[in-house]
Parts: C-alpha cells; sequence; structure tokens
C-alpha cells in the first residue's frame, strides 16, 4: 500500500509541475493582454446626428462654373466624437423629397478621423455647380429647398434650409459634389 500511495504521490506531482508549464504561457498572454490600451481608451464613439448641429456658411466661393461652401458639423453631444468620411447629401425640394442625383465625392482631401470635442466643430466642402452649364433638357434645373445631409456612417439625416438651383433630373448631371469632413 505504500507503494501505491507513493506512485500516487508522484503521478500527482508531475501532473502538477506539467499543468503548470502547459498554464504558465497562457496565463502570462492573458494578464499581459488584460489592460486596456491608451489609445482605445481615448478613442471617441461616432458622431451621431441627433448630437450635431448641421449649418452651412452661405458665403461661397465661385471657381469655373462651381460655387462652394462650408457646410459645418458641430458638436453638441455633451462628449467628444468622431467623424470619418464624406456626408451622404442631396437637394430636397419644400417637401423634404430629394431632387435631381445625390453629391458625388470629391478628393482631395483624403477621409481620415476627426476629433470633435463637444462644441467643436469640423467642415466638409460643398461645390455647387450652376446649372447653366449644363444643357437644359439633359439638367431640367429647378429651386431646390434645402440640403438632406446624413453625417459621415450615420443613417439619420438632417434637413439645412438653402434655396439654390439644381438639376432635378434623377440620371442626370450631378450638380453637387462633397469633399470629406476636416477640422
Amino acid at each position: 500500500m505504500k507503494r501505491f500511495t507513493h506512485n500516487a504521490r508522484r503521478i500527482t506531482a508531475v501532473a502538477a509541475v506539467v499543468g503548470a508549464v502547459i498554464l504558465a504561457p497562457a496565463a502570462a498572454g492573458a494578464s499581459a493582454g488584460s489592460p486596456a490600451r491608451p489609445s482605445a481608451l481615448a478613442a471617441a464613439p461616432l458622431c451621431q446626428t441627433p448630437g450635431l448641429v448641421i449649418w452651412l456658411d452661405t458665403t461661397g466661393n465661385g471657381a469655373a462654373g462651381t460655387i462652394f461652401y462650408k457646410l459645418h458639423f458641430t458638436n453638441l453631444s455633451g462628449h467628444a466624437c468622431t467623424l470619418n468620411g464624406f456626408p451622404f447629401l442631396f437637394a430636397v425640394n419644400l417637401a423634404g423629397r430629394q431632387v435631381g442625383p445625390r453629391a458625388v465625392f470629391r478628393r482631395p482631401p483624403t477621409p481620415h478621423r476627426v476629433r470633435l470635442a463637444n462644441g467643436k466643430t469640423a467642415t466638409a466642402v460643398l461645390g455647387i455647380v450652376e446649372t447653366g452649364v449644363f444643357p437644359r433638357s439633359v439638367c431640367r434645373p429647378v429651386t431646390a429647398a434645402g440640403l438632406r445631409v446624413f453625417p459621415p456612417n450615420q443613417t439619420r439625416s438632417k434637413l439645412v434650409p438653402f434655396p439654390f438651383s439644381t438639376c432635378s433630373r434623377p440620371r442626370g448631371p450631378a450638380s453637387l459634389n462633397v469633399g470629406a469632413v476636416t477640422r
């Protein structure tokens, strides 16, 4: 009986050592990766549409048949957030329905993440092509009541009142273009 107990103790000790050898690297890896990285803690969530005021600086600058305006996104959410990419937008009539094709994305600038502290503003440059540069039959110009603007990576929009001439044909020329959001 003594010999059996001695062998059982030896097997238990060997199993404990083998288990410790196998589990030690896994435990070390788990503990090394457990603390959150500082960059992950500093990342702000995406800016949500309800927390943004979207407005247009109506002082435009013209060049080669296009007038450029600054489309602003002011963060009033109460916390920092980020915008990354292009706003999705199109002209609307008085009923809020789309008129003509959506704005095409213009590069540069290349999109990059913009961190907005509460109360701070980011900007995208909006180009409105003068409808007179297009044949009337291709464009069918009308006066839009404003813009429906979706911030980057959002499915909810806001209306920005601003009357301007735009092409009304859905498959006609794009009379709107927009750049990526920048600081």
